[in-house]
């Protein structure tokens, strides 16, 4: 179809094209390089295949906004396939008599699929673009206070508005071009949409149609080699690197998993990040995969509650900073200015409550909060600098073993009365029950603890605790960036744990029930890091265990009502949704669902050692967000599976003055005994 002089224009814009991209693609290369570790490579086939079917689906958008979402997946789907059409036109292009499509039934479906598609992809376009225009102060603006790139703003716009375009360019010149190419050799059948345009252009001379086939080949082919260039600068370049995220994205047994510090190693010097050369690789690829959506910012309930912390803008900030000064970086040479400067405020960061759900609900696999959490590291570890009110907590942690500051001693007070056996009484246990800093130390929860034992006594469970032997988890210490004092306790409660397990000779290994999650996550998915590999279990799974097989014999007529709440660190961290609504189901709890429930849960505020500290400044306290929701259901009780969850929502009924009563899962099925 093209002419000699057509070609040869073609090779030499391709060729420039090419050219400028590869010295973009190796600039990103380079800079990502300068992160620290390494990226993932093991199981390779597996993670392909993910990657591919991410690629092909897009299917970590639909967590959120289904409408929109819709729209996205018609121009992500053309994106594809058009990989596919665009090296067939161009074929056409240089060989006019190239084979396919021919006339047979694949050829006929390529027509079918790609006329659909294309009128899918510019409706879906133009929708988003019209989003974009008539609500997108909604949804892409940022809080005053949060950190924000003086060009992201702007720049985000731009991009949108430059991208919507060349897909409307590029994929209504192919349409179009398509439509000319019917008006030429007549109605078809499969391609119905272009046949119905097609009819507009019959009464034209043959060469005008030509000539407008040549102009919209051009439009669409050509186009590509206009935007190649530009699209590795823009946000769109997550049209590779979001797939890529996935394929290297190194495995975790949680989302809230972190990588040790060894600090025995002498060799390290920085512990955390303060500039960008001392994220992971990961994490700066992950600037290169945000789509810049902020559906973080949505989930987030520091965000949420007014606070100036915007997972989103974290992202952004990396992302248009490398843009601007990725070069150096690229070169070798040290940032000049630190990730506190420009990414993400002190403020926000200690503002974080490390709920997940900024990662859960990524739809390219990007962790913001792990950015947090290293940045927090380096804060505590490097530049002594953290909330004062944690100091008391580390104290505590430090002296006592947990962040109450109860003397080891008193570790057991909870249990007076009951038939509580410490490992020394009972070294062969079935059951090795991981109590907990707050079951052992707080007053409500010391009522879960003491139902939790009441249920395990009536089932008959053969079990065992560590009583004054047992210390903090130093979930806390971790989360707030203090990982000398993490290592310090993980080391030790691994050496505790080994020991029991090695001295229990029985057939069957020891499982381990923790009451908290925040025990749960760390026991099971951060201590194998240190030597410690246990099957670990949540109290609401030990008891939906024993209601299964019988074991609990509780009373028929009782039929409470209950709204549940799942807390973060069983749910998002860990997975752990149906072992507490069965074990309430199988008491005869008739159980309702918070608008926002399982995966898409919001926090109680304790998380991330918010427990220790007076919230940031923002409109509302992150609970009494939550329990206001808890209220709409118009139940009189909520049931929680976590202390943290059970003080912080107690305390947002009390300042509610709501009649509303928060109660953990044990209590609810103790009460039916």
């Amino acid at each position: 179809m093209l002419t000699t002089i057509e070609k040869i224009v073609f090779v030499l814009l391709a060729l420039a094209s090419l050219y400028a991209a590869y010295r973009t693609f190796d600039r990103i290369r380079r800079i990502i390089c300068r992160g620290t570790g390494t990226l993932a490579t093991d199981h390779l086939l597996l993670r392909l295949g993910k990657a591919a079917i991410v690629f092909v689906t897009q299917y970590p958008t639909w967590k959120r906004r289904p409408l929109a979402t819709l729209a996205h997946a018609a121009v992500a789907l053309a994106f594809v396939l058009y990989l596919v059409v665009n090296v067939v036109d161009g074929l056409h292009g240089f060989f006019a008599e190239f084979p396919f499509p021919g006339e047979d039934t694949i050829g006929r479906l390529y027509r079918l699929i790609i006329d659909v598609l294309s009128v899918a992809a510019l409706s879906g376009m133009v929708s988003l673009l019209l989003r974009r225009a008539i609500i997108g102060r909604n949804i892409w603006s940022f809080r005053s206070g949060s950190p924000i790139h003086p060009k992201a703003e702007f720049g985000i716009k731009r991009d949108s508005l430059i991208v919507g375009g060349f897909i409307l360019l590029h994929v209504g010149s192919r349409f179009l071009g398509d439509s000319f190419h019917v008006a030429e050799s007549g109605t078809d059948a499969w391609r119905p949409f272009a046949s119905a345009v097609g009819g507009l252009w019959s009464s034209l001379a043959p060469e005008t149609i030509v000539t407008m086939q040549h102009v919209f080949w051009w439009g669409a082919i050509g186009s590509i080699l206009l935007f190649i260039p530009y699209f590795l600068y823009s946000k769109h370049i997550h049209l590779i690197t979001a797939p890529l995220n996935f394929l290297v994205k190194p495995g975790r047994k949680s989302i809230g998993e972190l990588d040790k510090i060894d600090f025995d190693d002498e060799s390290l010097t920085q512990f955390g990040a303060s500039k960008l050369e001392h994220l992971s690789k990961a994490q700066l690829l992950d600037a290169y995969a945000c789509i810049m959506c902020n559906r973080c910012q949505d989930a987030c309930p520091a965000f949420a509650t007014g606070k100036v912390l915007s997972p989103a803008a974290l992202e952004i900030n990396k992302r248009y900073h490398l843009n601007q000064e990725g070069a150096a970086l690229a070169a070798g040479k040290e940032s000049q200015v630190g990730l506190l400067d420009f990414a993400i405020s002190a403020e926000a960061v200690w503002a974080c409550t490390t709920c997940g759900a900024c990662v859960e609900v990524c739809p390219v696999n990007n962790e913001p909060m792990r950015d947090i959490l290293d940045i927090r590291r380096s804060q505590v570890l490097m530049d002594n600098t953290f909330p004062p009110q944690w100091q008391p907590a580390f104290r505590g942690m430090e002296r006592q073993g947990n962040p109450w500051g109860i003397a080891p001693d008193a570790r057991l007070d909870w249990a007076k009365g009951l038939a509580v056996p410490t490992i020394e009484q009972n070294p062969e246990p079935d059951i090795l029950w991981w109590v907990g800093c707050a079951p052992a130390t707080d007053a409500h929860a010391q009522k879960t603890a003491r139902d939790f034992a009441r249920i395990l006594i009536a089932a008959g469970v053969n079990f065992a605790v560590l009583g004054k032997r047992e210390r903090c988890t130093g979930d806390s210490a971790r989360r707030s960036g203090n990982e000398a004092l993490f290592f310090e306790l993980a080391t030790t409660n691994v050496e505790t744990l080994n020991e029991v397990v090695r001295a229990n000779n029985r057939s069957a290994p020891t499982r381990i029930v923790t009451t908290c999650p925040h025990c749960l996550h760390t026991l099971k998915n951060e201590y194998p890091a240190f030597g410690g590999h246990y099957d670990v279990i949540h109290h609401t799974q030990l008891i939906e265990e024993l209601l299964l097989l019988g074991r609990l014999h509780l009373d028929p007529h009782r039929q409470p009502e209950v709204a549940f709440h799942d807390p973060c660190y069983l749910g998002r961290h860990n997975g752990v949704y149906d072992a507490p609504r069965n074990a309430l189901v199988q008491a005869n709890v008739l159980v309702a669902e918070l608008p926002r429930n399982r995966s898409q849960s919001f926090c109680c505020g304790a998380g991330g050692a918010q427990m220790w500290k007076e919230e940031e400044h923002g409109t509302e306290r992150v609970s009494a967000n939550r329990f206001r929701e808890a209220m709409t259901t118009g139940k009189p009780t909520l049931a929680v599976a976590c202390p943290f969850c059970m003080i912080m929502l107690t305390d947002a009924a009390k300042a509610e003055k709501s009649e509303m009563q928060v109660k953990d899962v044990a209590e609810i099925v103790a009460e039916a005994l």
